[in-house]
């Protein structure tokens, strides 16, 4: 009975870690797929490769659903999934094309003269600056969710909201009370 009783706690134990509702972002499965779609210029080729490589869909799908996926849930990122190195062309608002590289902890940004700026998020201080030509300047601090501390070129620093309301008003403090809207 006792040996009996064992193996359901075990087995319970052991469904609650894996089936905790962490449906999650699947990245090793999602890198391998996309690979395989741009692997060659001809789909029929593709198409050929996957067929080879089949197996491997079914190890990077078992290893997200057991591993990687529960990791996700739990710590809020995926090791796989991460997109660190990765650069991406994004236009501005001001209609220029900028590089925007992911780093471990922030952001590069390069312009089309090559200038580049980082930003940097300290997950010691909870803290998001700026670093440009060996300048390091403190933009925000966050304060849990919905909050952060904005820290003005004026030298003061205001409380606000983490949503349309506190972008409004940190942009009516760093114009002096003047907000230009165009589209």
């Amino acid at each position: 009975m006792y040996n009996k009783t064992l193996k359901t706690v075990v087995c319970l134990m052991v469904g609650v870690c894996l089936m905790s509702s962490c449906i999650g972002s699947f990245g090793l499965f999602n890198k391998m797929l996309s690979w395989n779609k741009n692997a060659t210029n001809s789909k029929f080729l593709n198409e050929l490769i996957f067929l080879v490589i089949s197996p491997v869909y079914v190890i990077c799908g078992t290893a997200d659903v057991l591993v990687l996926n529960t990791i996700e849930f739990w710590s809020g990122s995926n090791p796989v999934a991460a997109n660190i190195g990765k650069t991406e062309s994004i236009l501005g608002s001001d209609g220029k094309l900028y590089a925007v590289t992911t780093l471990k902890d922030g952001y590069e940004i390069k312009d089309a003269d090559g200038n580049v700026v980082n930003f940097i998020y300290n997950e010691k201080d909870n803290t998001w600056s700026m670093e440009q030509d060996g300048v390091k300047t403190v933009l925000l601090k966050m304060k849990g969710n919905d909050r952060a501390e904005i820290y003005l070129p004026n030298g003061k620093s205001m409380d606000v909201s983490i949503d349309q309301q506190g972008v409004y008003e940190t942009r009516m403090a760093l114009n002096d009370g003047c907000f230009f809207a165009w589209n």
